[in-house]
């Protein structure tokens, strides 16, 4: 009997499962509560992939033998919880496309530093000759690539919403960068519910297998207190402790895998700032693991492109610099940011809050901000917590009216920082929207100088 196989959500893992479920003889129905892009519709024309969108018609999913659901939709969702009552099999794409590979899987997650550490470790794969794909929250689909290609290992940025429908997948290579507080709106505002589902990374590996991750992150800690791992454990520090894997020693970073050392100046890596060297060392350390020659891993961190919208330079005007970090949708990801600002600064914060404390900022903000601009629909909780602690604090409804206040706040001297804390959707279309938003009010800055 052919297997009913329902995909929720027409995104790129939903349409990639599509086609995986359809090239494997199944019978596949794809709904999507919103509205699907052309592009993933016409991949699921090309594939008489049967489809709806702008909402769900229940007699055609409730019969599933399976539910794939993109990373997204939450288990509250009316209609998963429906399928969850009737019993039927939830699970995420990665999960549904690991079963048709036998390719090794490099696993990225953690709260911050994961698309940089994930591209890093890809770039390396890549320089080094490997047959490598990139997939999960960055680069194209799993299950897509699964189904239409070859590749012998794959580099994959999982999320903790892909994490929590995994169940048998297993990563050859984890990595673990951090836990901190994120997406709390989605784990019953519990920190323990969050970090619960970042450890699902380590699930189902055996003593062939390795974990990367933080030794000084308090909360890995804890939950390594909690599991019994069989996995080979490589341990990274930005301390001078040679017991741990990876370490930094005098500006060197040096590696230490069974007894192969070898090591890297930090003024030779092309990523600069305090937690970069963390997403160095998690992705070296993961070269090492698969036999990278290390004059390999030396050039491609010498000469890997950053990331766009984290910590990204954009440009000076009248003196001041202007940074592009809205990738900083959690408190943490702007601690770093404002770690690696040495001038005065005027910080954008705002959007919309995931359950957010403050307090880990605070004293950088203190130290460092002359005036913060909150840019969202609702800056309440920002003015409670920040009034009277710096200078200026005001508010702007839009990228145009943010930056024209950031220009006239802004000295000679000083930076103007965007890494929001929060998530963009309440008036942009996204964190790249966002960051592309202030980067186009940084170049009309630049050519109204030049004019004049």
């Amino acid at each position: 009997m052919t297997k009913r196989l329902v995909v929720l959500g027409g995104g790129e893992s939903g349409a990639g499962a599509a086609v995986l479920a359809k090239v494997k003889g199944m019978e596949v129905w794809l709904s999507d509560a919103g509205n699907i892009g052309q592009a993933y519709k016409d991949l699921l024309n090309q594939y008489d992939i049967p489809w709806e969108e702008g909402g769900h018609t229940p007699e055609k999913i409730l019969n599933a033998d399976e539910i794939v659901k993109s990373p997204g939709i939450p288990d509250t969702a009316p209609m998963v919880a429906q399928a969850i009552e009737r019993g039927i099999p939830i699970v995420s794409e990665i999960e549904f496309a690991g079963r048709y590979t036998d390719a090794k899987m490099v696993c990225i997650t953690g709260s911050n530093g994961k698309t940089t550490t994930t591209k890093l470790t890809y770039h390396i794969f890549k320089k080094a000759g490997l047959n490598v794909g990139l997939a999960g929250n960055v680069g194209r689909s799993l299950a897509l690539q699964v189904a239409t290609e070859h590749h012998d290992v794959y580099v994959i940025e999982l999320s903790s919403f892909q994490l929590d429908n995994m169940y048998e997948f297993k990563a050859n290579v984890a990595v673990l960068l951090n836990i901190t507080p994120d997406h709390l709106d989605r784990y019953d505002y519990k920190m323990e519910n969050y970090a619960a589902a970042k450890f699902r990374i380590t699930r189902n590996q055996t003593g062939d297998d390795s974990f990367i991750y933080w030794q000084n992150d308090p909360v890995i800690a804890s939950q390594l207190r909690q599991h019994h791992l069989e996995s080979r454990l490589l341990s990274f520090t930005g301390e001078d402790d040679d017991r741990n894997a990876a370490w930094v020693h005098e500006g060197v970073l040096n590696f230490n895998v069974d007894g192969d050392r070898w090591d890297i100046a930090r003024d030779d890596l092309s990523l600069k700032g305090l937690h970069n060297v963390y997403n160095t060392m998690a992705a070296g350390l993961s070269a090492q693991v698969f036999d990278i020659r290390k004059d390999v891993i030396r050039e491609a961190l010498a000469d890997f492109e950053a990331v766009p919208h984290r910590l990204e330079y954009v440009d000076t005007v009248d003196g001041v610099r202007y940074i592009n970090d809205s990738k900083a949708t959690n408190v943490d990801a702007c601690w770093y940011a404002l770690e690696s600002v040495n001038e005065p600064c005027v910080l954008i914060l705002g959007g919309i809050d995931k359950g957010n404390d403050y307090s880990q900022i605070e004293p950088l903000v203190k130290q460092k901000v002359t005036a913060i601009v909150c840019l969202g629909v609702d800056n309440a909780k920002l003015h409670a917590f920040f009034d009277g602690k710096v200078p200026v604090v005001t508010d702007a409804g839009s990228m145009a009216e943010c930056m024209d206040k950031c220009r006239a706040l802004a000295k000679d001297g000083h930076t103007v920082l965007l890494s929001p804390c929060c998530a963009s959707f309440d008036l942009f279309n996204g964190m790249a929207d966002r960051g592309n938003q202030f980067k186009e009010c940084v170049k009309k800055f630049k050519a109204n100088a030049t004019n004049h």
